[in-house]
């Protein structure tokens, strides 16, 4: 049987290898954390025309996709760029996967008034599907991986349950 493995799980992935491992345990933080609160606000109310949270198969949700060609994501800074971005790769991977070829991507930040263009290469699908085996194992773990202080812990969510 195929594991199931999810936008977020892409994106905690490369934030925190112990929060993908709560996220993944069905331990949630996240519904009462200020910053979340902010992001969820953002998203409903950017982009108003555009049709979105296009869930597929349960594994990704793309906020929207524009034109037909261009799928988007949401973000509300740049303080976990990189995450972001292989969170995006990962849908133009999965897409790919099933079939979807030609797709363009963006990430906006609309407080910022930006957006990077993403795009998949050949290298970037040797390392998707190489994060793919590595969440495979981190969600069979026992135990969540040890903690590694960062800058981001402060805002985590999982913060407070880290430090216990």
């Amino acid at each position: 049987m195929e594991e199931r493995i999810t936008g977020v799980m892409i994106y905690y992935y490369f934030v925190c290898r112990r929060k993908l491992w709560y996220f993944c345990h069905e331990i949630n933080m996240e519904s009462e954390n200020e910053d979340v609160q902010i992001g969820k606000l953002l998203d409903e109310s950017s982009y108003e025309r555009s049709e979105k949270h296009i869930q597929i198969n349960g594994e990704i949700n793309i906020d929207f996709i524009k034109d037909h060609q261009e799928l988007h994501e949401i973000k509300k800074s740049k303080s976990i760029e990189q995450a972001g971005i292989w969170q995006v790769k990962y849908y133009l991977y999965y897409l790919k996967e099933h079939g979807v070829k030609g797709l363009k991507a963006k990430i906006d930040y609309p407080l910022l008034k930006q957006n990077v263009i993403v795009e998949l290469s050949e290298d970037d699908e040797i390392k998707i599907k190489n994060v793919i085996q590595e969440i495979i194992s981190i969600k069979k773990q026992e135990k969540p991986p040890m903690m590694k202080r960062t800058k981001l812990c402060s805002k985590c969510a999982y913060c407070d349950l880290c430090l216990i």
